[in-house]
């Protein structure tokens, strides 16, 4: 099992009264809530924390792509990715990921992954998302055409990296006469590897499972029934088209934290986790999974399992639900044990800053974690390979 230290890179100083006035923390919270004098300093303050993940022996850090809210300040994530592309040396670099179907020219993305791919000397992994439902108000996106224009846009890219250009690429939504990108991506055998988070969409899972693709899928935010019901839908896919789904395809992102013990570890978590589900979290439905956006039977799966972030949920209930892992490094190394034994994960991408949770403990957490918990597991899931 590969382990990574996944940031969100939340506004932590937000106003939490902001829910008073306002039902969201995303596309229509006003940005006057934004103070750019702390923004710079929580920018340095998190890309430190993913720099020391490389200290700490993480296999890789994450980044991502959100847009217009308090959750998650990276609307660029490669700016992040060049930033740390410089300042780490061992740790795969995934960005999880780029929104293709936002973009009108999806070649910026083949141009951005294979600079940081270069700089790196091949440690990106490049993520690829349609972007939750959100993300279509804020760029006055159709979301009827997310499906198609993201498949075009990875046709298009992947084009890019592998066919000697210039090329010409023609399709519904994007037309090219002349595919030439420079740089060509480091990793060239035949591309860089391609990761796909979800929310659980049968169609992507589908999709990322096809023999001629065989991308890890990432299964982001949800109860660990609701990560087992997707994982082994991705087997049972893959087992369709007449292989075997290995673990390196399935990865489980979670925010988790670990201390002294079970006790400390809970009060010290509570209000951040707490912030970060009730307030950051918090949309209307509509607005998660907007009209057009997912097929009925997505739509059905996506309800269920995301149906929490719009009603109030609490440290119990998610620790219940598996959702969040909490407590000292022995009750945590079972819950991961049990959890990978059931489900059979290769990547864990763990939240390991969340919410408000603030650098003194966002840095314990790396610390305990990295120390107690990884290095138990690697042994663990290395005797379960051998």
């Amino acid at each position: 099992m590969k382990f990574y230290f996944m940031h969100l890179m939340p506004y932590a100083d937000l106003d939490l009264s902001y829910d008073e006035k306002h039902n969201s923390a995303w596309v229509t919270l006003p940005n006057t809530y934004f103070d750019p004098k702390k923004g710079h300093q929580l920018y340095n303050r998190y890309l430190d924390e993913l720099e020391y993940a490389d200290q700490l022996g993480f296999d890789g850090i994450c980044v991502n792509e959100h847009h217009s809210n308090a959750y998650g300040l990276m609307p660029i994530p490669g700016v992040m990715a060049g930033a740390l592309a410089r300042r780490t040396r061992n740790v795969k670099i995934a960005i999880l990921g780029r929104a293709l179907p936002l973009l009108n020219n999806p070649l910026t993305v083949a141009e951005e992954f294979a600079m940081v791919d270069n700089i790196t000397g091949g440690r990106l992994i490049a993520g690829m998302v349609r972007g939750i439902g959100a993300e279509y108000h804020s760029w006055g996106v159709n979301p009827a055409f997310s499906h198609e224009r993201f498949q075009e846009a990875h046709d298009l890219i992947l084009q890019a990296w592998t066919q000697p250009g210039p090329s010409v690429f023609e399709g519904k939504h994007y037309n090219f006469e002349y595919v030439n990108v420079w740089p060509r991506v480091y990793q060239d055998n035949p591309h860089p590897p391609i990761w796909i988070p979800s929310q659980g969409s049968s169609e992507t899972i589908e999709w990322a499972a096809h023999p001629d693709r065989k991308y890890t899928y990432l299964q982001t935010f949800a109860s660990v029934s609701t990560v087992a019901r997707y994982m082994k839908m991705y087997k049972d896919v893959a087992a369709g088209y007449g292989y075997e789904a290995t673990e390196d395809q399935l990865g489980w992102s979670l925010p988790l934290y670990v201390a002294e013990t079970d006790e400390i570890a809970r009060r010290e978590a509570k209000q951040h986790i707490e912030a970060f589900l009730q307030k950051f979290l918090r949309m209307p439905m509509e607005m998660l999974l907007p009209p057009g956006y997912t097929s009925v039977k997505s739509m059905v799966g996506a309800l269920s399992a995301k149906a929490g972030h719009s009603m109030k949920q609490t440290i119990d209930s998610v620790i219940e639900e598996g959702k969040f892992i909490c407590g000292s490094a022995a009750t945590v190394r079972e819950r991961l044990e049990e959890y990978q034994a059931e489900i059979g994960f290769g990547h864990l991408l763990t939240l390991l800053q969340f919410g408000t949770l603030p650098a003194e403990l966002t840095r314990k957490n790396m610390e305990i974690y990295s120390k107690e918990v990884m290095p138990y597991l690697r042994n663990v899931t290395a005797k379960k390979a051998a």
